[in-house]
């Protein structure tokens, strides 16, 4: 694991158990620091405590580990005098803006962080390496993972880590000339304060998760803020396609550092018949600002050229998961809001289109454009209902319920050549854990198919 020395004999609150927070535990507790330690959910909570076998202590007790000189402690820290803490370190999950830990740290004047900015810290003492941080609305994880495999493909060590899944301090630490990729939400930007990228990429910027913003000048704030904590001479590589991600162009142009940009123009025609997991306009898009962040790295054109034609692509990301009878079922579940669904319906000619789940909005305008592809819509979840209102009129509707149900019907009206897509425009949580659930409902609905 990643960890610092500088931790040790500090006291911090973790607040949040899952995958980032349980890792950050670990790398505490490793260091020697006194952490307090909680999570809402039963669950997570029951799950670290058993690891440390502390299922039975009261509340407030704590552990003394005596090797390291650690100690742990499980409370919530709403309930503490933070006086002295050193920090609360928040799950990306905790939405800040509204959770009274806010106000509670600001209080106590002790920061609010994430395990970004704890790797941050810990960079120090990590042999020379780079990172390579990449953020944006739509096409983060795939831009992510391409990048890893163009650097691991060259014969660079590397590691994946952050929003991706992969919490960055559980991860071992690289050898001297390492690179570190990382995918960023707005969210881990907003718990770091001193994450100097060497290279930082903004594929773009639309609506999304403003339920945890003022607005979407303070979403789109936050992007910019991955930039503002770089150092001169340090890449920036942007997708201009948006106006709010133009402006942050032009600001770090203006503001001196116009050596250090790349703008990554929209529309830009790329032969991607060679890469048979990055079709359709928006992969090319994230194909461009993968090629700029290896080439700033340094990596030759030719390696570049191998890591894009071997690329296997992302689960739940455009996934061809079946061919049937001449019809291809496609599992876009990652596909959360309308803005990442548009890509998709442009990247098939007729198109069985699965939509629906836990609106983030009430518009699908921005699915329009490709509407003249949609042989049917086959709306699903909490959503379904409005969804089909919406579409009713543009494209022929069928209001199915449940995603197995709207797979068989689909099914049955598809012809050899058309594609079943799942792309719901939609979190998951109506009906499913999260995305990844649902993309396997899919998978399981479609190998169901008699």
């Amino acid at each position: 694991m990643i960890t610092s020395a500088s931790w040790r004999g500090k006291r911090y609150a973790v607040l949040g158990l899952a995958r980032s927070g349980a890792a950050t535990l670990n790398a505490f507790l490793s260091a020697g620091a006194k952490v307090t330690a909680w999570d809402a959910s039963a669950d997570n909570l029951t799950k670290v405590k058993a690891h440390f076998g502390a299922e039975n202590d009261p509340p407030g007790s704590g552990i003394t580990f005596v090797e390291s000189g650690a100690r742990l402690t499980f409370a919530d820290p709403l309930e503490l005098d933070l006086t002295g803490f050193a920090g609360v370190v928040v799950s990306p999950g905790v939405p800040i803006i509204r959770h009274p830990i806010r106000e509670k740290a600001a209080t106590a004047h002790v920061p609010l962080i994430g395990d970004i900015e704890l790797f941050a810290e810990a960079r120090t003492s990590l042999p020379p390496h780079k990172v390579v941080g990449i953020t944006g609305t739509n096409g983060k994880s795939t831009t992510t993972a391409l990048i890893h495999h163009i650097v691991e493909a060259a014969g660079i060590p590397t590691r994946l880590g952050g929003n991706i899944g992969l919490p960055i301090l559980g991860q071992d630490p690289l050898p001297a000339g390492g690179v570190y990729v990382l995918e960023l939400s707005s969210y881990q930007i907003d718990l770091t304060h001193s994450l100097d990228c060497d290279v930082a990429v903004l594929l773009n910027i639309t609506p999304d998760h403003l339920d945890r913003y003022a607005g979407f000048d303070a979403y789109a704030a936050s992007k910019a803020r991955l930039f503002g904590m770089q150092s001169p001479g340090h890449a920036a590589i942007i997708g201009i396609g948006d106006a709010p991600s133009a402006a942050i162009a032009r600001d770090i142009a203006v503001g001196g550092r116009s050596a250090d940009l790349t703008k990554i123009a929209p529309g830009v025609c790329m032969d991607q018949s060679r890469w048979p997991a990055l079709q359709g306009p928006h992969n090319a898009q994230n194909a461009l600002a993968a090629i700029a962040a290896c080439q700033a790295l340094g990596i030759a054109q030719d390696a570049i050229d191998r890591g894009l034609e071997s690329f296997p692509g992302l689960p739940h990301r455009m996934e061809r998961v079946a061919s049937r009878n001449g019809v291809t079922f496609v599992n876009d579940s990652k596909a959360t809001n309308p803005e990442s669904v548009a890509p998709a319906l442009a990247a098939y000619d007729r198109i069985h289109w699965i939509v629906g789940g836990a609106p983030k909005t009430d518009s699908l305008e921005a699915c329009r454009p490709g509407f003249g592809h949609v042989v049917r819509a086959y709306t699903i979840g909490n959503a379904g209902e409005m969804f089909a209102g919406l579409l009713e009129g543009d494209v022929p509707v069928e209001r199915s319920g449940t995603l197995e149900a709207a797979v068989q019907s689909a099914a049955a009206a598809a012809k050899s050549g058309d594609t079943v897509l799942l792309s719901p425009a939609c979190a998951s949580f109506d009906q499913f854990r999260d995305y990844e659930h649902r993309g396997q409902a899919f998978r399981d609905a479609v190998g169901a198919l008699k």
